[in-house]
């Protein structure tokens, strides 16, 4: 499966969008569930199918309930029955509507591969919450232990050697001698000018 990684250029997350695949774009259209349907299914969210009650959540049509009746991948839009404008000629069209509008108030299990996936997400949401649950058990066998354990006996310190420092007087003759012998560097040009003028007398 190919992999998306994380972007945070908006033109390359716009790009990502528009350019991405039929199996990523399915998953860019879950909506969340109510809270009656997710303590029987277990989930979170899920992508909108056709077939769905859904409750739209914002926008204008807030509050509105119906049956999705179409899914456009293509424009990320989901269009629900009933909901409808008219147009100036008269005719009546769908409302298109993004699914993070949207919570999914029924389920379509019509299909055995969505129960399928359904099951599986019960499954590991169960042992999540498992490990989650024996987390915290162990931390507290853990503390336990640690209060039960002694301190470790502190080793004694040892002792800094006094460092003898010079007399000043030394210091001071020192710097003088460098200051009187100053080695005079020639430079590039010099050189090359007094080694022609030995050579040629």
């Amino acid at each position: 499966m190919q992999a998306v990684r994380p972007v945070k250029k908006p033109t390359k997350q716009r790009k990502m969008l528009y350019q991405a695949p039929d199996h990523i774009r399915h998953k860019l259209f879950a909506a969340p569930i109510s809270p009656e349907l997710k303590a029987s299914q277990g989930v979170k969210a899920i992508p909108v199918r056709s077939g769905d009650a859904v409750r739209i959540v914002r926008g204008d049509h807030k509050g509105f309930e119906g049956k999705v009746t179409r899914i456009d991948r293509k424009k990320y839009r989901i269009y629900v029955e009933g909901l409808t404008r008219e147009k100036v000629d008269g005719t009546t069209v769908f409302i298109p509507i993004h699914p993070s509008k949207v919570m999914i108030t029924n389920l379509n299990l019509e299909d055995k591969w969505r129960k399928k996936i359904l099951e599986m997400k019960k499954e590991a949401q169960k042992k999540v919450e498992e490990v989650a649950e024996k987390l915290p058990e162990e931390a507290v066998e853990v503390k336990e232990e640690a209060i039960e354990e002694k301190p470790p006996e502190k080793k004694p310190k040892r002792k800094k050697r006094k460092v003898t420092k010079k007399p000043a007087a030394e210091k001071v003759k020192v710097k003088a001698e460098k200051e009187e012998k100053p080695k005079a560097k020639k430079t590039r040009a010099k050189r090359k000018i007094t080694k022609k003028t030995e050579g040629g007398t």
